[in-house]
């Protein structure tokens, strides 16, 4: 199976290289998304460019993929859940969950000359980032892209109701399975309330499992994947 993979703000296609290469000999066919505004010098790209992206990617799968999102990038993954029903056979979201119908897509940092800079990190201390080292903030801080304003501040639009019928795993990196259940129980989660199939996997990790935890990643996506 096809499993395409978007990462959340400031990263592109090769903060997944390690999940990948984990996932090929697991049977699946790993598919990291650099989408526009992500490093291609492009400032102007908007949310719905890459929307479009992502359409492209399940568009030129052979079969039903499944569509991976991080963070905030968990709603273009429901986004394609929502433009594309028929073709998607299971959305897996890590560290996150979709934002709602007419809502921006990820306001919630400084824009600076058109762009949303990483913040540093203060913004996350505590269990996001408790589990990177000094090495691995000084590469991510060094790798991130800023991401274009109109990406962060473009708004939602859900439209087919198809979309709660597909598979969805929750995967919880810094929160538990417990907590996510708590949120969607209490209505916090509206899109996730309305899902008909959702399961959930705990992964001791921070906000960024794809850097620290790669191979325990991939192997909950291919469990995912084998099970659709």
């Amino acid at each position: 199976m096809d499993i395409l993979l978007i990462g959340g703000l400031w990263l592109n296609g090769s903060a997944w290289d390690r999940v990948a290469s984990a996932l090929e000999p697991l049977g699946h066919r790993p598919v990291p998304l650099t989408l526009p505004g992500q490093g291609d010098g492009s400032a102007s790209a908007t949310l719905d460019d890459q929307m479009a992206a992502v359409l492209a990617a399940v568009d030129a799968a052979p079969g039903k993929p499944m569509v991976v999102g991080h963070s905030a990038a968990c709603t273009l993954a429901w986004l394609a859940a929502d433009r594309r029903p028929e073709r998607v056979a299971k959305v897996a979201l890590i560290g996150g969950c979709p934002t709602v119908d007419g809502q921006p897509y990820a306001d919630f940092f400084e824009v600076s000359d058109g762009v949303v800079p990483f913040p540093g990190w203060n913004p996350f201390q505590g269990p996001d980032a408790a589990d990177l080292d000094d090495e691995a903030r000084r590469e991510f801080a060094a790798a991130a892209v800023p991401v274009p304003a109109d990406v962060a501040k473009g708004v939602v639009r859900l439209t087919d109701e198809r979309r709660f019928d597909i598979p969805v795993l929750l995967v919880c990196p810094e929160f538990t399975p417990a907590q996510a259940r708590e949120w969607i129980d209490a209505g916090d989660v509206p899109e996730l309330a309305r899902a008909k199939h959702i399961d959930f996997a705990d992964i001791d990790s921070g906000h960024w499992p794809m850097v620290t935890r790669p191979a325990e990643l991939a192997r909950i996506l291919a469990t995912a994947a084998d099970a659709t």
